[in-house]
């Protein structure tokens, strides 16, 4: 990577974040300076404009969270553990890895009628979450661990929407126990259908 290009991923890497907490639309070029440190010509050498800045932040933001949610269901063996291990990492959204909190639940409200490219973006991400969802699910029925009896598309969608329904509670209310509720139920929800 040359120098161009690592100082290109630097400013994505400290806008991100402010993108994040304060949407698209409230961040402006003074955050996204203060951010970096830099001068404004040192920005826009590098980014067409801010709108080009915030897609790639949002896009910089969407892969770390999903490349985590790969990581965390990876290091365990089974279907259960790993579901469990992905609940588990959403128990403090009020202390999330990513400052300002989850970015789909974030972009969403911002981009859903306004930015129909954004838009598109955070779908696939929803589908691709969801899909990692089901397909461990079958993964977990194919294996004996789990009862056929579930449906994994509808499990799936309770899991994500109760998941993202759980950070917005817990980050409003400052309160994570909304969000260890719901992942208390859902745990339950998905050890009814356990092979033992």
């Amino acid at each position: 990577m040359g120098k161009a290009e690592e100082t290109r991923k630097f400013i994505i890497e400290k806008a991100a974040p402010v993108f994040n907490q304060k949407g698209i639309a409230g961040t402006t070029v003074d955050d996204i300076l203060s951010a970096t440190g830099m001068a404004k010509g040192g920005i826009y050498g590098r980014f067409e404009n801010r709108d080009e800045l915030a897609r790639e932040s949002v896009d910089y933001l969407l892969e770390k969270l999903g490349n985590r949610m790969t990581t965390i269901m990876a290091r365990e063996k089974t279907a259960i553990k790993k579901l469990f291990a992905y609940m588990n990492d959403q128990l403090d959204p009020i202390n999330s890895f990513i400052p300002g909190g989850c970015p789909i639940l974030n972009f969403s409200v911002e981009a859903d009628d306004t930015d129909p490219v954004m838009r598109n973006k955070l779908k696939a991400v929803i589908e691709r979450g969801q899909n990692r969802i089901i397909t461990t699910i079958q993964q977990g029925v194919e294996n004996g661990e789990l009862s056929s009896d579930i449906n994994a598309e509808d499990f799936a969608l309770q899991m994500f929407a109760s998941l993202e329904g759980g950070m917005m509670m817990s980050r409003v209310s400052g309160n994570s126990q909304y969000m260890a509720g719901l992942v208390r139920m859902l745990k339950a929800h998905l050890k009814s259908y356990e092979i033992k």
